[in-house]
Parts: structure tokens; sequence; C-alpha cells
């Protein structure tokens, strides 16, 4: 049996009652945080906490070589963990279907992910989303500015009245994440004076979420990671009450968006 367990968002407590029986049930326990990571919980602290061992993967040690952890899934219960919902990265969905091909059982328990955090918190509704995108730091797409997939794709919403949700930028083996306030600064150069929401270190008791144009929020300091960008498309009036009530949204940047939709 190979069972994906979705770690949830901000620490050791985060996992679903499903998620900690099957942890503690397995035989063999393998996780990557390459993707994302939790807040305020080291791997330590998950070891501690559940009374395991964690098998902590790279990139490559999931998509490249999963050999010896589909071998023990043949005969022993394994659990593979992830930050958020462990279904979210195609890397884990390819790691289902070799199991599946291997006639291995498998099983699903979904965490809360940052998509789904990123809606409550806001108050924009999760159907009125778009494809989401993720900004890599300028090094990682060895060109300058951002890359065209992520500005096409943010157009390609906002033609069609639809918030983004823009990932940001991780690299877990240097310890480094791209801050709002930067990502901000880059995406100011093609949406300029485009209002946008901060959710920064959601899933914790104290996540900042803050609306503002680009331009101003790229100013700003969030404090500590995780952070992520969401650029609002046409916007409902329930939605604009959120953002003014829940991320200090400035009443002009609602009227300037809600403007943009009239005909």
């Amino acid at each position: 049996m190979l069972t994906f367990i979705g770690l949830g968002l901000y620490d050791e407590r985060s996992i679903s009652i499903a998620g900690r029986d099957a942890l503690q049930a397995a035989d063999y326990v393998a996780a990557e945080f390459y993707t994302s990571y939790l807040v305020d919980a080291t791997v330590s602290d998950l070891e501690t906490a559940h009374d395991i061992d964690i098998d902590v993967r790279d990139r490559e040690g999931v998509e490249q070589h999963p050999e010896d952890i589909l071998r023990k899934a043949q005969s022993e219960d394994v659990a593979f963990l992830t930050a958020g919902d462990t279904m979210i990265s195609t890397t884990h969905t390819d790691l289902r279907l070799r199991a599946i091909d291997r006639g291995i059982d498998t099983r699903v328990i979904h965490g809360v992910t940052a998509q789904t955090a990123a809606s409550g918190l806001t108050g924009l509704q999760n159907y009125r989303f778009g494809k989401s995108v993720t900004l890599p730091f300028p090094y990682a797409h060895g060109a300058e500015g951002v890359p065209t997939s992520v500005t096409d794709s943010i157009t390609a919403n906002r033609e069609r009245g639809l918030h983004t949700v823009v990932y940001l930028d991780i690299k877990a083996d240097r310890d480094e994440y791209l801050r709002a306030s930067d990502a901000a600064e880059m995406l100011a150069t093609d949406f300029e004076d485009m209002l946008a929401v901060v959710v920064a270190r959601a899933g914790s008791p104290d996540p900042t979420v803050r609306a503002d144009r680009l331009s101003a929020l790229a100013e700003k300091d969030f404090g500590d990671p995780l952070h992520l960008l969401v650029l609002p498309g046409e916007l409902h009036h329930l939605e604009e009450e959120a953002l003014a009530a829940l991320a200090d949204a400035p009443a002009d940047m609602l009227n300037a968006v809600d403007s943009q939709w009239i005909k």
C-alpha cells in the first residue's frame, strides 16, 4: 500500500486525523519538501510529534529514482508526505501511476492547500479563479523579467474576468524563498498599478492578508514565509466587501478594478 498524505500548511498539528492515523501505522515514511514546506515545523518536529522516522527525498529521488519507495510499497505500508495537499504536484500523480502499474494499492489523504486557503483568507470566490502560475526567481529561468508563460496566463485569466493565484518560487535546498514584495515589483513591470493581494503564512495563527496596487506592495515587508500573490479579476460586490474588510483594500483600487468591467 502506498498512501499519499497532505500535511496541511503550518505545523506538525495541521495534518488531518485520518492522515495522522495512516502516518503512525506506516512501516516506512518518505517525504519531499522541495515543492513546499511547513511554515512552523521541521522534519524533527514531525518525527517527534508522530513518533516516526522520515526519509526526506530530493526532486531526483522522487521523480527519477523512486524504485525503493515502490519496492517497499509492494509488501509494506508506505506513506508519502508533502506539505499542503499531496496531489497538487504532478510529480506525485506520476508516482501514484507508477505504483498502480505495479499492482500496488494506493490512496490519498488530502490536506489543506494554499489555493483554497488563499480563497478563504481573501474572500475571493473559489470558482472565480482561473489558471494558477508560479513565478520563478529571475536567475532560475535564465532570462530577464517575468517569463511570458506567466504573463500570458495572467492576461488570459483577466480577459475572462478570473482571479489568478501566483505561487512564489522556493529553493528548499538553499533555504530561499521569493518574497511577495519582490514578486510584486517584478509583476509591476508588466501590470503597472494592478490590484494585488498578498497572502503570507496561510494556515498559521497570524496570516497576513493585504491588498494594494503592485507598486505599493513592492515597498512593504510581509514577514516570514511562505508568501503568495492573488491578482483579482472581475469582482462580485461581496468580493469587493471582503477585500476591503479582510485585506484593507483601498476603495479607489476597488473602484478602478470594477470600472474595467463596465461596458
